[in-house]
């Protein structure tokens, strides 16, 4: 039987952009596999009967120690590259691990470090992506760049963002996989800019419509420290609440956020982002309620019964009202 290579990888910004950067270092012909930015249990989707190697990018281990065990056992060999929280890292003689979970960075640069800079403008777009600008705003001082180019390449990384959050891939512009093969053969992203102006236009066309109309909401509830927004069960919502999450926190670094996006099915699924001056606490947050998960400046909660609500929204103003 053929063994086949696997690509596993976040479908946001930062998962995309460490597999484009790492691609183009070690050329390898791959099965992909992604989705939206939530749909995290990827490595399931792998079957260890066929499978040779795995590269799995910006995939949180803890939620698919199980399917990563039976590869394991399968004699599979895998590349891991990661900055969620965890509990322990999985040690194994055919697994490669490459897990920092600090505040400041993100896989893009995990693989950017790995590889000495190489496809340095990628990492960048991942970078501003994961919404870790003061990071990448730093790392653009050591390449050189113009304000103009740092500022195309930071909105790209926020479109690219933007394009990954929905409940299906129905409520993306573009499917991941789909954007990522169309990114893979460039060294440069403004290179891909520049031969795809339909993808980038599209992108901020959209972008910027979601944003004008979550633009008048006003806070659900606002505490010393923290603020909760609600946005309502529809595609817009979806698509713009994890950058909207972003750029709230970027409004102002002392205050928490969270963002409540209401579901089809009655619950909630939500952002949370923890204060940019104090980056922790929100991987924890996420953690203690069912399907929550992260890192500690951003996480999130798949699904959020519509009868925790309350109990989700004073645990968050006492996590951050201490912060203050």
């Amino acid at each position: 039987m053929r063994k086949i290579n696997f690509d596993v990888f976040n479908g946001d910004a930062d998962g995309i952009c460490a597999l484009i950067q790492l691609r183009l270092a070690v050329p390898k012909e791959c099965s992909l596999i992604t989705g939206v930015k939530r749909d995290i249990a990827l490595l399931q989707q792998v079957d260890p009967t066929v499978t040779q190697d795995v590269t799995v990018l910006d995939v949180a281990m803890d939620p698919n120690r199980p399917a990563l065990d039976n590869l394991l056992s399968q004699g599979a060999h895998i590349f891991y590259a990661d900055h969620h929280n965890l509990n322990q890292i999985r040690t194994h003689a055919t697994l490669t691990n490459h897990i920092n979970t600090s505040s400041s960075t993100c896989t893009s640069l995990i693989i950017d470090k790995l590889l000495d800079g190489r496809y340095r403008d990628w990492a960048l777009v991942g970078t501003y992506g994961d919404n870790l600008f003061s990071v990448a705003d730093k790392l653009v001082e050591k390449t050189g760049l113009c304000d103009i180019s740092r500022n195309k390449l930071k909105q790209f990384g926020t479109y690219i963002n933007y394009n990954s959050y929905g409940v299906s891939l129905l409520d993306l512009l573009f499917p991941p996989a789909e954007l990522y093969q169309l990114m893979a053969p460039y060294p440069s992203p403004f290179d891909f800019i520049t031969e795809h102006p339909r993808v980038y236009t599209t992108l901020e066309q959209s972008y910027l419509h979601d944003s004008e109309k979550v633009s008048s909401v006003v806070p659900y509830s606002e505490h010393l420290g923290s603020r909760v927004f609600m946005l309502p069960d529809e595609r817009w919502a979806r698509r713009i609440n994890g950058v909207y999450s972003n750029s709230l926190a970027n409004q102002d670094p002392s205050i928490a956020n969270a963002v409540i996006t209401a579901k089809s099915n009655g619950n909630y699924a939500i952002n949370i982002r923890a204060p940019l001056k104090n980056s922790v606490g929100a991987d924890e947050l996420a953690a203690s309620f069912p399907t929550g998960g992260g890192r500690k400046a951003a996480a999130g909660i798949n699904c959020l019964p519509a009868e925790q609500l309350s109990a989700f929204i004073s645990a968050f103003q006492q996590r951050y009202a201490l912060r203050t």
